[in-house]
């Protein structure tokens, strides 16, 4: 079936409603060293997200000049199990390459693999990893390495310690053998110790718990959990770290940092729900108390890193450009018979800039912009007014990778419709699709779109008025994203916070 990149769509049911539009497209080629070595038969891989060649993935860092990103992966297959520590490194967050696995079971307390877990800079600039290891009773427990070299900058060999594991549960905590895991980055307090959160649960109940050490090899568990909450379920890959909530908030901080004008992120990903979802609010390091600023409703977090299919998120905080990246997960939505066939599974995100956004009730991400470095041969188009019920092909993009900017300036506000009760905006975006014309809106992008729209992967806006405002839904809408039924198609999206009346409503697209 033959393919077109890019349409342009704006489904506008009211005659009278028309959209200025002003949009710029950039569409580059540069792929990245990762590319599959079979990419001539794998129209469906990326281009310039990370991706290993094969098999399954699922802790970054950088250190003297380069980025390192170890991550979750299975040497053997496409599906999840035998997990080691892949590792791979980049000078730039774009192009990267492969290295020897980092680390990979070889002692009692990994030998039934070796899970996730963050790495640490310590004292004089030397990284640490402490990661979940399986051990033979199939109990996690927590374990450290080390670079067996220090002044090699690719940090090719890692040596385990022989005091491994540091942490484990026993009958004395009554942790959950089956429900400890995870270790975040590190950080230090004024008093000298280091503290890291372990995810964990206690029936319903999900927990950061907390542990103590001197000297990074001895830790002692904490009496209370930096943070618990009922009936959220296992607490998976927490992060803690601090963000600035005074000009300039887009600086970073490293994640020892606290004081006047610094507030606190807890990420916690839900293992019930496979969404990532943070608290903002205050952290009394004196007595390694978490305080949300507006808890959780209805025993569920309610801000998410994104709305979308994507998990297992984690933040780096990047001294040489004082910022704080984010590096997530994203699991396939092809069955696990058609993911054995391709022969590879699951991808990481474009790596994002992320701060406090200036109101302090929620976190703002951008991507980074070394991935502007790989844009050539734009195509502008400025001012188009677009007909209610029109669907526009953008002309000139023919490469299969593009990075789309458009701002939509909209008018006839008096055809919004009408939210007379609260809904899931998930289930919104579910009930009123692409193909579902509204009073403002659908309108947005078809991408991957076949000549005759049966295949395409609707990126949308719709406006509603609701007690006495104006609500922007943005939804990702992947109905019609493939012809195998196989395929999960779920709808994704959430409402957006701005003002339509005031702003105009811009989208980025990255395609891949």
């Amino acid at each position: 079936m033959a393919i077109s990149l890019i349409f342009l769509s704006f489904f506008l049911i009211y005659g009278n409603g028309v959209l200025p539009i002003e949009a710029s497209h950039h569409v580059y080629r540069n792929l990245q060293t990762l590319s599959s070595h079979s990419s001539d038969h794998q129209p469906y891989r990326t281009a310039y997200h990370f991706q290993p060649p094969k098999n399954w993935i699922n802790a970054p860092m950088r250190y003297k000049g380069l980025y390192h990103l170890f991550y979750q992966y299975n040497p053997k297959g496409a599906v999840w199990g035998n997990i080691v520590w892949a590792h791979s490194v980049s000078k730039d967050l774009v192009n990267w390459t492969p290295l020897d696995h980092a680390i990979y079971p070889s002692q009692q307390s990994d030998i039934n693999g070796c899970w996730s877990g963050s790495a640490t800079t310590l004292p004089g600039g030397k990284p640490a990893i402490l990661y979940t290891g399986i051990d033979p009773n199939n109990h996690q427990v927590q374990n450290l390495a080390i670079p067996k070299n220090f002044s090699d900058p690719l940090l090719r060999e890692w040596v385990k310690s022989p005091k491994n594991p540091l942490m484990a549960p026993t009958q004395a905590n009554q942790i959950n053998s089956s429900s400890f895991r995870d270790p975040t980055t590190a950080w230090k307090g004024k008093d000298g110790y280091w503290r890291v959160l372990i995810g964990s649960k206690v029936h319903t109940r999900g927990m950061a718990i907390l542990y103590k050490s001197k000297n990074f090899v001895n830790w002692v568990q904490a009496d209370h959990p930096l943070h618990s909450a009922e009936g959220t379920g296992m607490w998976e890959c927490p992060d803690f770290y601090p963000v600035r909530n005074k000009s300039p908030l887009t600086t970073g901080l490293d994640t020892s940092v606290n004081g006047d004008h610094v507030r606190h992120v807890l990420k916690v990903s839900l293992d019930d729900t496979k969404h990532d979802h943070y608290l903002i609010g205050t952290y009394d390091s004196a007595k390694d108390i978490f305080t949300p600023d507006s808890g959780f409703e209805n025993s569920k977090p309610i801000l998410r890193h994104d709305y979308g299919k994507y998990y297992a998120s984690k933040t780096i905080f990047e001294d040489g450009k004082n910022r704080r990246v984010l590096f997530g997960w994203v699991n396939e939505s092809s069955t696990t018979d058609d993911d054995i066939k391709k022969g590879w599974s699951g991808i990481h995100t474009i790596p994002r800039t992320i701060w406090l956004h200036k109101s302090g009730k929620q976190l703002v991400q951008w991507p980074v912009v070394e991935i502007e470095s790989l844009r050539v041969n734009p195509v502008h188009w400025h001012s188009k007014v677009v007909n209610a019920g029109e669907t526009l092909q953008v002309t000139g993009v023919t490469a299969a990778q593009a990075d789309v900017e458009i701002a939509f300036e909209v008018n006839g506000f008096e055809k919004a419709e009408v939210l007379d009760h609260w809904e899931d905006p998930q289930i919104l975006c579910g009930r009123k699709g692409a193909n579902v014309k509204g009073g403002l809106g659908p309108f947005g992008l078809l991408v991957f779109a076949s000549r005759g729209l049966q295949e395409y992967t609707a990126v949308l806006f719709r406006i509603f008025r609701y007690q006495n405002k104006y609500l922007v839904l943005m939804c990702s809408d992947q109905s019609r994203s493939s012809l195998n039924n196989d395929n999960d198609k779920t709808t994704y999206g959430t409402f957006v916070d701005v003002d339509p009346l005031r702003e105009k409503l811009s989208l980025r697209t990255l395609v891949s």
